[in-house]
Order: structure tokens, then C-alpha cells, then sequence
């Protein structure tokens, strides 16, 4: 076997190593994904059974006011009841 062939054959061997490390590499990529996905839902959970959100605050209603009571209350001099400019 010449020196060509020894270098032909053992760049195919490390090609063939190298495609099986990858190939291992990615099943551990997929399973750690896997993993990561399941970990992220069961904390979700069991966050929401340990602190549930509490319930929403209902919003003050809101009522409406005619401006002139509000000045016939307060005694300004701009009220609408007849007061006097000096």
C-alpha cells in the first residue's frame, strides 16, 4: 500500500470517528432539550400550586358628579348660587 492509500484510509477512519461523535453529541443535545422543556412545564406547575396569582381587584366604580355640586360645596366665588364679586 502506498503512502497515498495510508493517509486515504486513515482520513476515512477519523471521518468515520468524527460522524459517530457528532451523532452522539446530537442525541445528547436532543435529549438535554428534552429534558430542559419538561423541567421549564413541571416548575410552571408547580409555581402555580405553591403561589397561585391572587384574584383581580375589581376597579372602583366610578359615578359621575355634576361640577356644579362640587362648587356649591367648596363656597368658591365662582359658584352658580349667587355669590357676590367684590
Amino acid at each position: 500500500m502506498t503512502s497515498l492509500g495510508i493517509v486515504a484510509v486513515s482520513a476515512l477512519l477519523i471521518a468515520v470517528l468524527a460522524f459517530a461523535h457528532a451523532r452522539r453529541t446530537a442525541r445528547k443535545l436532543a435529549m438535554l432539550e428534552e429534558m430542559y422543556w419538561q423541567l421549564k412545564f413541571e416548575h410552571g406547575e408547580l409555581k402555580a400550586k405553591v403561589d397561585p396569582t391572587p384574584p383581580p381587584t375589581p376597579e372602583p366604580q366610578q359615578t359621575f358628579v355634576p361640577l356644579t355640586r362640587l362648587r356649591q360645596g367648596s363656597g368658591e366665588a365662582g359658584s352658580t348660587h349667587g355669590g357676590e364679586m367684590g
